[in-house]
């Protein structure tokens, strides 16, 4: 069950504050590492990540993607830059060095291109902000339990399956289910377990970092598709990027990925939107924040 004191919270943070004399290597340089090349081919995931980080205000996106689908993502993510992925958390941590990244995004499309330790090894190596999402979350409940150095730095955004492999991991049996106080006690469980700011995904997504709690409002069930939650990955990390704190962050992530899901819908229906519409609609959601909190 969640804390009795936890802080059920509305506020949201305000956007990032962006100078007149910004470039594009001070407002966010993202790593997203992402896509596999095997039985099944990912290579739409990490470039929707990288795409919603530009949308989102990010200067500089780099890929790192297996070396067989890199001419695929340049072609879908034509802004960021793309290098390999290699095999090893040394080769990875390297180039995520040479880059300068201040967030890495871990996980969209992964699949098993990378091991359970890697996973671990990248978690505990790199100490900046990161997101970990979708195959990244499979992979950490598949690895030997392990310590991550100042965890709070982390957002971990699973749905309700990966929560529950999450949990199951580390012999945490809280049910997971659609019910509201359910979902809640499961995002405590998580942060407890893992030290990470949690947003579980699903209708009144739950963002906690055990201390603060924040259900979210926007959203529709036209956001049930393929790639959506890829974009929400692009869009916590560029706003982490820009300085954002990490439960800040996955707050306004997550209410600005719903609120342009909700404009996305209006306009073509809750059947026939996709994840590519969801990034389309991120500006016009931006605005519309940005208008509403300058009132």
């Amino acid at each position: 069950m969640p804390r009795e004191d936890i802080i059920i919270t509305r506020e949201i943070a305000p956007l990032p504050e962006r100078s007149p004399h910004a470039h594009k290597g001070n407002v966010g340089r993202i790593v997203i590492i992402g896509g596999c090349y095997n039985a099944v081919v990912m290579v739409g995931a990490p470039a929707m990540a990288a795409n919603a980080a530009f949308r989102s205000g990010a200067g500089l996106v780099q890929l790192l993607v297996p070396e067989p689908i890199r001419t695929a993502a340049a072609g879908l993510a034509p802004c960021a830059t793309v290098g390999t992925l290699q095999d090893t958390a040394a080769d990875i941590l390297e180039a995520v060095s040479a880059f300068h990244a201040d967030v890495v995004a871990l996980g969209p499309g992964l699949g098993h291109t990378l091991g359970p330790s890697v996973v671990a090894e990248i978690l505990i190596g790199f100490s900046g902000p990161m997101v970990v999402d979708a195959d990244g979350l499979n992979l950490l409940a598949a690895a030997d339990p392990f310590e991550i150095p100042q965890a709070n730095r982390i957002v971990l955004t699973p749905h309700p399956g990966e929560m529950r492999r999450l949990l199951d991991a580390r012999g945490r049996k809280e049910p997971v289910t659609n019910d509201a106080a359910t979902r809640r006690a499961a995002a405590c469980a998580l942060v407890e377990t893992y030290g990470c700011n949690v947003a579980l995904k699903g209708p009144g997504t739950v963002v906690t970092n055990g201390d603060r709690m924040y259900i979210n409002e926007t959203g529709n069930a036209g956001m049930a598709t393929g790639g959506a939650g890829d974009v929400l990955t692009g869009v916590i990390a560029a706003l982490l990027g820009q300085g954002t704190p990490s439960l800040e962050a996955a707050i306004l992530g997550v209410y600005l990925h719903g609120l342009a899901g909700d404009f996305a819908a209006e306009e073509l229906g809750r059947r026939s939107m996709t994840a590519g519409d969801i990034i389309e609609y991120l500006p016009e959601a931006i605005c519309e924040y940005e208008m509403t909190n300058e009132e």
